[in-house]
């Protein structure tokens, strides 16, 4: 119960205007421009959702943090749309501020050609950029990761573009 509360709190302590701060404009453009930059190369499509704080709907539930984070990145993924893409190979990069967590979520077209522990291995690799609250540099060191396994996998061909089919703009909440 005391974990619940306190996770309730945590996170409504956050207030609405956190994801802006901590992603000002510029930075917004900038990480646009990476997303579209990528895009040149590779058939995938990147998302980026900064969220400050989880909805109370998950804060009540007994799981742990790293649970309801997941679940929340993979909600996100399919209200994003991020699984509808040609090739399903969009990428979610999730950030939620309050618990300075990162998820990424892939579509099956690219989680089936990367071993299981990537996922996993990028998370904690960019861990310490976000836990310092150094949130341009890891993201853009998440683009820069997703962006290279994607280019590994799905690399345009000549002659090929890329339709972007998703949104480059990151998202805050």
């Amino acid at each position: 119960m005391w974990t619940r509360l306190t996770r309730v709190l945590k996170h409504r302590w956050q207030s609405d205007e956190a994801a802006q701060r901590a992603i000002p404009p510029a930075l917004l453009e900038r990480l646009a421009a990476q997303v579209a930059k990528s895009e040149t190369g590779h058939s995938g499509e990147i998302r980026i959702f900064v969220e400050a704080g989880l909805p109370l709907s998950y804060l009540w539930r007994p799981d742990s943090t790293a649970q309801i984070t997941r679940e929340r990145a993979l909600s996100l993924f399919g209200k994003l749309r991020v699984w509808d893409t040609a090739h399903n190979n969009g990428v979610l990069i999730y950030l939620l501020l309050a618990e300075h967590r990162i998820e990424i979520v892939a579509d099956r077209g690219l989680n089936m050609r990367v071993a299981s522990d990537t996922w996993p291995r990028l998370v904690s690799d960019m861990s310490a950029a976000f836990k310092a609250e150094d949130y341009e540099g890891g993201l853009t060191q998440a683009v820069q990761q997703v962006t290279h396994l994607l280019l590994q996998h799905f690399a345009l061909q000549g002659g090929q573009s890329n339709p972007n089919e998703l949104p480059n703009t990151p998202v805050l909440n």
